[in-house]
């Protein structure tokens, strides 16, 4: 019994009563404000990256090179701290103040990045327009510049790090924890709308920029992002809240350190051998797979407890097979992710577009488009590619068929990075096509097929993953999984940095040109995408083959059983 507000309350009511509250949390009502508050964050800073190539070169007078770099790490930057935001929430915070402290952070470093427009002394002075000389920025300047991208980094990381999965738990109970489909559709939705974020970034945030200035420009970024800060804890007594009491990443440590300590140990198909398992869970052997990881949950001494619970007073301190499995999911999974690490590298070229789209006809009747903005086709293609696949495509196929039609994880990923590969091959044939007649007379619809191709490889590659990620993977990795794809383009972002600095430096060798000039009617932008190209058929080579390898997958396994159930 407990007394509240003068009454006598019974324990079980108490309880009811959370139960109750409990139940009356998550579902699609959190869905608007999860989508929302990352939306908003992917408009504030994806405003910021197209034109930042132009701010640079301007306002802080760096080279073409020294601003791809710069965009390059901070992207890369951007796109790794989703792992380190992942561990934190996992064993810390939990994805709800992971999402919110990253939303606040990343307020700041736009706060940052603005004054930069209003501080005089934040920047270089402007070029003398009596010489050639420029200032570059000092040490101080480039600091502060350099404060603000990391601030904005680490911000992204931890709202990009947790919503996806925060989404996907709210999804977890009743009805939807029985429908495959809605979590399948989930997926996709939810890239759709935050690509739509990037889309209106891409078009209104830069328009502004090219037509308001700096200070206008960055400020709306700023408030936006203040913005997704109020929509995601407005909602905040609706979520549902997961705890996490073990750190993930503590657990798959201890199982490397184990194996290598009971190395000496001779595995057995024996029946009788005995594994440590988690309280509560059935006594089944540890998979075949990646055997000799085995070694770290065998029991060596009888008289250790084999249970979870056990684990803090056992001076045995043993491994159990689920924390085993875990790692090797993990690890399974790394082959066929770097293919699209691999892929990721063709997607994040940031600054030689611009330029090809800036030194076209850009015009239609009287409007004539920014040449930032050109990249929006690639986005409307998302867009557009998962509309038909969700609403005309799957039903029209299931419906010819008779049954539910699905394409598996696996197709689709290996067929996005089939048309990246077809993509840089359309966009050196079109910049060769670009240097051989006047680029001002040319028109920039040009540009469409290579957008649009890229688009729709990302469209299916990248839905593809998360799914793939979010099967294959234990729900106690689902965080892990939400940011597989972000450490892909972060890494994919330092390849691309240094395939760009290697045929840079290759190709002035005998005192040649670069192919990476500033000025692309002197360089030869179209030999550089060839070479993307290999990199590209290699990929599709080595997908292939890992595909072949991986076997079958255990979410499309699990599908198949509950269809013959129905």
């Amino acid at each position: 019994m407990i007394e509240e507000e003068g009454e006598v309350v019974p324990l079980l009511e108490l309880g009811s009563r959370k139960n109750e509250a409990d139940n009356n949390k998550g579902g699609f009502r959190t869905l608007p404000f999860i989508i929302g508050a990352e939306g908003l964050e992917k408009l504030a800073t994806y405003g910021l990256t197209p034109n930042m190539t132009v701010y640079l070169m301007g306002k802080y007078h760096m080279g073409m090179t020294t601003a791809s770099n710069v965009l390059f790490f901070w992207s890369s930057a951007t796109n790794f701290m989703p792992i380190i935001w992942a561990i934190i929430a996992d064993s810390f915070l939990g994805q709800f103040y992971a999402i919110g402290v990253g939303s606040i952070i990343c307020f700041m470093g736009m706060i940052l990045l603005w004054l930069t427009t209003v501080i005089t002394n934040a920047k270089p002075p402007p070029c003398d327009e009596s010489s050639t000389h420029c200032c570059s920025p000092t040490v101080p300047q480039f600091a502060f510049l350099c404060s603000s991208l990391g601030l904005m980094s680490i911000g992204a990381g931890g709202v990009r790090s947790s919503s996806l999965a925060f989404g996907a738990n709210q999804l977890r109970k009743g009805i939807f924890k029985k429908a495959s489909c809605v979590k399948d559709s989930y997926f996709s939705w939810y890239y759709m709308f935050t690509t739509v974020s990037v889309l209106l970034a891409y078009t209104c945030v830069v328009y502004i920029q090219d037509n308001l200035g700096w200070r206008v420009g960055f400020a709306i970024p700023a408030l936006l992002m203040l913005l997704a800060v109020f929509v995601f804890f407005s909602a905040s007594s609706w979520y549902i809240k997961p705890d996490y009491k073990t750190s993930l990443l503590k657990n798959l440590v201890k199982v490397v350190v184990a194996s290598y300590r009971n190395r000496h140990l001779k595995l057995s198909d024996r029946t009788d051998v005995l594994y440590h398992h988690n309280n509560g869970s059935s006594n089944i052997p540890p998979s075949r797979k990646l055997r000799f990881l085995n070694k770290a949950c065998i029991v060596k001494d009888p008289q250790c407890d084999t249970t979870a619970n056990e684990m803090a007073t056992n001076s045995c301190n043993p491994c159990t097979v689920d924390q085993v499995e875990e790692l090797k999911s993990l690890l399974r999974v790394i082959p066929i992710w770097f293919s699209g690490m691999i892929m990721f590298v063709n997607v994040c070229q940031p600054s030689f577009p611009v330029l090809q789209a800036a030194s076209m006809n850009r015009k239609i009747s009287s409007f004539e488009f920014p040449a930032a903005s050109f990249s929006t086709l690639a986005l409307l293609s998302i867009i557009i590619s998962v509309i038909l696949y969700d609403r005309v495509f799957l039903p029209l196929a299931s419906r010819v068929r008779g049954s539910h039609v699905r394409i598996s994880t696996k197709t689709r990923m290996g067929f996005g990075i089939f048309l990246t590969f077809t993509a840089m091959l359309v966009t050196a044939a079109v910049e060769s096509i670009r240097r051989t007649v006047v680029a001002a007379n040319m028109s920039a619809m040009w540009l469409v097929p290579q957008y649009c191709l890229t688009g729709f490889a990302e469209a299916l590659n990248v839905i593809a993953q998360n799914e793939f990620y979010f099967s294959e993977l234990p729900r106690s990795m689902w965080s892990i999984a939400a940011t597989l794809n972000g450490i892909g383009l972060a890494l994919a972002n330092l390849v691309a940095s240094f395939i760009l600095n290697c045929v840079d430096v290759i190709s002035k060798e005998g005192g040649h040109g670069s192919w990476i000039s500033n000025d692309i009617d002197k360089g030869r932008y179209d030999y550089y995408y060839l070479v993307l190209a290999g990199l590209s058929m290699a990929n599709m080579v080595y997908f292939i083959v890992c595909s072949s390898v991986y076997g079958p997958l255990k979410g499309e396994i699990n599908l198949a059983e509950q269809e013959d159930e129905f």
